[in-house]
């Protein structure tokens, strides 16, 4: 994979409006957690160019990260798309898990064909604080799947997914970050260098965040 990328991703996240930065009027999450960044990911599927760049990248990532996995798993909704994408371009068959099994027909939670022992990579859209994907990740080794671990487009970086992901011993791999595109918006003059401060401050501690900076 080219270098770079985290931060070229990072920008055309900015240029699509799949990523709004917004300090000083933040977003409020289904958690109650005031945030300074909206992102989703589901807007890159509207802009053909990116929507095969991205492909792409996730296919060489899983491909080098994991030659040996036979097959792709998508975290619904927001990865089956790319997950879908990602897994033609490997060549490989395509499951994708959902939130919790479905109360109608089989009732069932993996979606597709998956023998059990097969060694799956999964593709997320979105890693924030973790528990969807490892939600998913479970419901795949609780049907006998061998999950060698998970590549994602775009992660916050907080510290309580990066522990939940060791404890549930999941290797997590992804395209960019929170990081990458604070330093693009910054950059490009985006956002000014104490919008900067205020957005590393919220990834330090997003519970406590808007609690302060709103009163």
């Amino acid at each position: 994979m080219e270098t770079g990328t985290d931060k070229k991703l990072a920008k055309s996240l900015m240029d699509i409006k799949a990523v709004l930065l917004r300090p000083e009027q933040p977003f409020t999450w289904a958690s109650g957690w005031h945030s300074p960044i909206y992102c989703d990911n589901r807007r890159i599927l509207s802009h053909p160019e990116l929507r095969a760049q991205v492909a792409e990248w996730l296919a060489e990532k899983a491909m080098e990260l994991y030659p040996e996995a036979e097959v792709v798993a998508g975290v619904a909704t927001g990865a089956i798309a790319h997950g879908v994408l990602a897994a033609d371009r490997m060549k490989k068959p395509f499951v994708y898990v959902r939130p919790k099994p479905k109360d109608h027909g089989t009732g069932s939670q993996i979606e597709g064909e998956l023998a059990p022992g097969k060694k799956v990579v999964v593709i997320e859209d979105l890693i924030s604080t973790g528990m969807s994907s490892l939600a998913a990740v479970k419901a795949l080794r609780d049907a006998g799947a061998d999950v060698l671990g998970m590549v994602a487009i775009f992660t916050y970086g907080f510290d309580l997914a990066a522990q939940r992901f060791a404890e549930e011993n999941v290797k997590l791999d992804t395209l960019s970050c929170y990081s990458a595109l604070v330093e693009v918006a910054g950059e490009t003059g985006y956002i000014s260098a104490s919008a900067a401060e205020s957005l590393h401050e919220w990834r330090a501690n997003p519970s406590e965040w808007g609690k302060v900076t709103l009163t």
